[in-house]
């Protein structure tokens, strides 16, 4: 299955004048896509910092003559990797265009004090989406209505909710393959990724975190539940939280702040990228909904500026609403998520009128009904994200 990547073309816009640093959770497809770009070059260099031959090669820093597109695939991996892409880039930038990617947040240094502002622009790849799937490109405008063209039904859909949008174990359409894909990526993801970027002394503890996720999808996040379980400090339970975050094991989303509800402030809801590790039907498939609506989010953000978040609604009385997209803090549309039922969900117009939300949507995955009720639309799943990236 060959498939050119939504990211694509506007990586390679973007290299004409800056780096372009590519992120994502292992496997899903950021060596690929560098790769097909990189060979659109002619004289195009790979590196793998994994690889020793690769890495001596690296620090030589022999670069040909002529423009070239040069990969550097888990730089961040090596400690000194900013100070020494950003020498690279000063001096070379004329003719070498360079594509850095990672199974890491390659974005964590804004926070820190040596910048590369100015140098780079910064993409979350995500796995393939329904859209992406079906190569169609919706032109989307913040605080605009969605335009939907997808059918009530779709195959690609079905296969999406089993086997995950992660290319391999999607092409695949093998429980066997996708089984065994599973476990191969999560004992690498921990043997490397985690081992490598995190000096963690108890290794076995962080997986039974992740272990207990997938069964937390959906629900408010207690840490302290969580820290009672694993019988561990806050502090440490903090930590993990935030390395399983940043190598793209786990996202969260946080409620909505706002004078015009009585709000719950504290505890996020916690999503996988992986979202067949969810088992339960029903958290898998908002799982599935939450990743195709960050990754709407991070597009949006990464190739256009805007400043957008994913939220989920939660009022005191305890009111709930699965999703909120804001485009600056000022509230665009929000979705509820049904397996089966189309019976609109009260807590859709309740906070629709107090926050004065433009678009409320009921998206159901057993279900071909596509119609209005008190303002509110209610959706097959396939028709609403044939609307999103």
């Amino acid at each position: 299955m060959t498939l050119k990547r939504y990211l694509h073309d506007l990586i390679v816009e973007d290299l004409a004048q800056k780096m372009v640093f590519l992120a994502g959770p292992r496997q899903v497809g950021k060596t690929t896509l560098a790769k097909d770009i990189m060979n659109e070059s002619p004289a195009g260099l790979y590196y793998l910092w994994d690889n020793r031959n690769d890495r001596r090669e690296l620090l030589k820093a022999q670069w040909p003559a002529e423009p070239t597109t040069v990969v550097l695939d888990e730089l961040h991996k090596y400690r000194k990797w900013k100070q020494w892409i950003k020498g690279e880039f000063d001096k070379y930038r004329d003719h070498l265009h360079f594509i850095v990617t990672g199974s890491a947040r390659l974005d964590i240094y804004r926070k820190g004090g040596d910048s590369l502002q100015g140098r780079y622009r910064h993409y979350r790849l995500h796995p393939f989406s329904l859209n992406e799937l079906h190569h169609r490109s919706n032109k989307i405008i913040p605080m605009k209505e969605l335009t939907f063209a997808g059918p009530s039904h779709d195959d690609a859909l079905d296969a999406l909710f089993k086997y995950s949008g992660f290319p391999e174990p999607f092409v695949g359409q093998s429980t066997r393959t996708h089984r065994r894909w599973q476990k191969d990526r999560m004992d690498r993801f921990f043997r490397e990724d985690v081992r490598d970027l995190e000096n963690l002394r108890d290794l076995s503890s962080i997986q039974l975190l992740a272990d207990l996720l997938p069964e937390r999808v959906g629900s408010p996040l207690s840490l302290n539940s969580l820290r009672e379980d694993l019988e561990v400090s806050h502090k440490a339970l903090t930590h993990w939280m935030d390395v399983l975050e940043n190598l793209y094991y786990v996202f969260r989303i946080r409620p909505f702040a706002s004078t015009k509800i009585r709000g719950l402030k504290k505890e996020p809801k916690a999503y996988l990228w992986d979202w067949t590790l969810a088992s339960d039907e029903g958290a898998r498939f908002e799982n599935m909904i939450a990743s195709h609506l960050l990754k709407l989010c991070h597009f949006l953000e990464d190739s256009e500026g805007y400043r957008i978040e994913l939220h989920y609604l939660r009022d005191i009385q305890k009111h709930e609403v699965d999703f909120m997209v804001a485009v600056d803090r000022k509230p665009w549309f929000a979705v509820e998520v049904k397996t089966s039922s189309d019976r609109v969900a009260p807590a859709l117009n309740y906070f629709g009128s107090r926050l004065k939300i433009p678009f409320l949507y009921q998206v159901v995955l057993k279900g071909e009904r596509d119609f209005m009720e008190d303002g509110v639309r209610v959706i097959p799943a396939a028709k609403f994200l044939s609307g999103l990236v």
